[in-house]
């Protein structure tokens, strides 16, 4: 299983490197990826940056990492800004990005940018769709209830061919059905194996073939307080290893999402920003180990 970590700690603003020196430290530790997540509005919680802006930038100090956003809402994006700023951090990063997407739930943002909560939905559908006809196709026509455009030629053609992967986030039925019509992958949130188990079963039955079930790289976010570091905020789902964590209980948590079929798992730390890297050591010293 491929691991990574959650830059999504709320960052000093005085210091606004501090980020970057972790996804730097979480290269250098050996994690596959680096995740952050989209907010618009103070949600009061974590990070609220633009993941494609922030991303961009632990581009530019990284070279192995893996660049995911966890989640982008891609309602919030007319669908050629979308594939235009996704196409060019893809190019920046040397093919690193992976587009991890959703709906989106938070009627507050809607409304602030316009878009009618009600339709994030097909629009989201509308979007992937346009955006993957600009990154395959020059000149590229799309006609979709909300993006048309003829003969297009986008301005950045992205060096990931097709585009970069794309990762549907959600747990519905028509989340499943989006992951399995546009997306390269499934991304949920604090799954357990069970669970796995159980999105593995319901997109061989929603799939038309098998064999477009079994493409896709199931991933999931996990929430995790390493030993010692104290929380800042109540992990939103079940803590990994349990409520009081070691680095077996963790271990044999990842062991079995791995064998219930999650490829890759974002850890999600719910601790301060002084606190990361030494949750990130703690973690690629103590359970990494044990994993491999």
């Amino acid at each position: 299983m491929r691991l990574g970590v959650s830059l999504q700690p709320r960052w000093p603003v005085e210091d606004g490197t501090a980020v970057l020196r972790a996804a730097l430290h979480a290269e250098h530790l050996g994690f596959d990826h680096v995740a952050v997540g989209n907010r618009l509005l103070d949600s009061g919680f974590g990070l609220d940056s633009d993941p494609l802006v922030l991303l961009s930038a632990v581009a530019g100090v990284t070279t192995r990492l893996r660049l995911l956003t966890s989640v982008l809402v891609a309602p919030y994006y007319p669908a050629l800004v979308l594939a235009n700023q996704a196409a060019t951090l893809d190019v920046v990063s040397g093919g690193r990005l992976i587009l991890g997407v959703g709906t989106g739930w938070n009627p507050d943002e809607f409304e602030a940018v316009g878009v009618p909560s009600r339709e994030r939905g097909p629009r989201t559908d509308d979007h992937l769709a346009a955006a993957k006809a600009l990154w395959t196709d020059r000149p590229a026509d799309f006609e979709g209830p909300f993006t048309q455009f003829r003969a297009a030629h986008l301005g950045v053609t992205p060096v990931t061919r097709g585009g970069p992967p794309v990762w549907v986030g959600g747990h519905s039925d028509a989340a499943l059905r989006r992951a399995l019509r546009f997306g390269d992958g499934w991304y949920g949130t604090g799954a357990d194996a069970a669970e796995v188990r159980d999105v593995k079963r319901r997109l061989r039955a929603l799939a038309q073939t098998e064999q477009n079930a079994e493409r896709l790289t199931l991933a999931s976010a996990a929430f995790l307080t390493p030993p010692g570091i104290p929380a800042v905020v109540p992990p939103p789902g079940q803590p990994l290893g349990g409520a009081a964590p070691s680095a077996a209980t963790v271990a044999e948590a990842l062991r079995q999402l791995a064998e219930a079929g999650l490829d890759v798992c974002t850890l999600w730390l719910p601790v301060a920003a002084a606190d990361v890297e030494r949750a990130m050591e703690w973690i690629a010293s103590e359970v990494m180990p044990q994993l491999s």
